[in-house]
């Protein structure tokens, strides 16, 4: 009898009261610890109500923040050789792709590039991903950022470029350093042709990212806590043998030293892109739009 209710009656039962609940209905805030539901947090773009905590999100995720509406075009990229150098190291450099890929999507890499209108302007945009592979900087990206900088000034547009990236990437070895000249050649030719060039730092900005084009913009911007730097604080501390001060490396720090013109919240982030755009490229119009919302504000 009992071998009966154990076997076949109890499975009927838990099988009949079970209900299948996804796992991921429910984020932790890493900062506060807060439990946090998945459809307020998405409506709040990833950004925890109770502390302000800036989860990391995906290349659609920030086309849809930045653009206006969230309508874009995605820009296709020039393919490149995926292991040029036939790197391995626990895994194969290829294994890597792949399971990024499948993650990702079959064609991607740590770079995505859109364009669209922000504020009603012309605009080009290349974001990182960092869940690819750390948002690691190797030819695709290069590649990526160049095709960004050409179809800016193909179409008049301002380029916004938003890495989030743990810098080259080693499995790429020099290949990948080369790219710090080639980024900073596509920030060049944006800028001869006197089109905006606007960086948004975000969480986290390091390595030969930080080093390259991710500090030429002509406004630097950046998300609220967002780690920025060159190498680690830990290494730091150890080669200078001195307590690095508070909060170093983090955006309000460079904004307080000068390396960054303005930390803004995700929320704020296409508003102030747009007033941005227009102040760059309609100075005149942009002025009588602030002094019609100063009479608003007023009245």
């Amino acid at each position: 009898m009992n071998n009966w209710l154990t076997n076949y009656v109890l499975p009927k039962i838990r099988a009949f009261t079970r209900k299948d609940v996804p796992d991921n209905l429910w984020k932790k805030c890493p900062a506060c610890e807060q439990m946090l539901f998945h459809r307020e947090l998405a409506a709040n773009f990833e950004v925890c109500r109770n502390c302000g905590h800036h989860f990391r999100i995906g290349t659609e995720a920030r086309f849809k923040i930045l653009f206006d509406g969230g309508v874009f075009e995605p820009v296709e990229l020039p393919r490149v050789a995926p292991d040029p150098l036939r790197f391995r190291d626990r895994k194969r450099y290829t294994e890597r792709l792949r399971d990024s890929q499948a993650a990702l999507g079959p064609a991607g890499d740590a770079v995505a590039v859109a364009e669209g209108r922000i504020g009603g302007l012309a605009a080009v945009v290349a974001a990182f991903d960092f869940a690819f592979m750390g948002g690691s900087m190797g030819t695709a990206a290069g590649e990526a950022l160049l095709a960004a900088s050409r179809r800016a000034v193909e179409r008049e547009a301002a380029l916004i470029v938003v890495p989030a990236s743990g810098g080259a990437r080693m499995q790429e070895g020099i290949l990948s350093l080369m790219q710090m000249p080639r980024t900073v050649i596509a920030a060049d030719m944006v800028k001869e042709a006197g089109l905006p060039y606007i960086v948004l730092l975000t969480d986290p900005t390091t390595g030969g990212v930080s080093a390259s084009f991710a500090m030429l913009g002509d406004i630097i911007l950046a998300e609220p806590d967002a780690i920025i730097g060159f190498a680690g604080a830990r290494v730091i501390e150890e080669t200078i043998r001195e307590k690095l001060p508070e909060r170093f490396q983090r955006a309000e720090y460079l904004f307080e030293h000068g390396m960054v013109d303005q930390v803004v919240p995700r929320t704020e982030l296409h508003a102030t892109m747009a007033r941005l755009l227009r102040l760059l490229r309609e100075p005149y119009r942009a002025e009588t739009v602030a002094l019609i919302e100063a009479k608003a504000a007023e009245g």
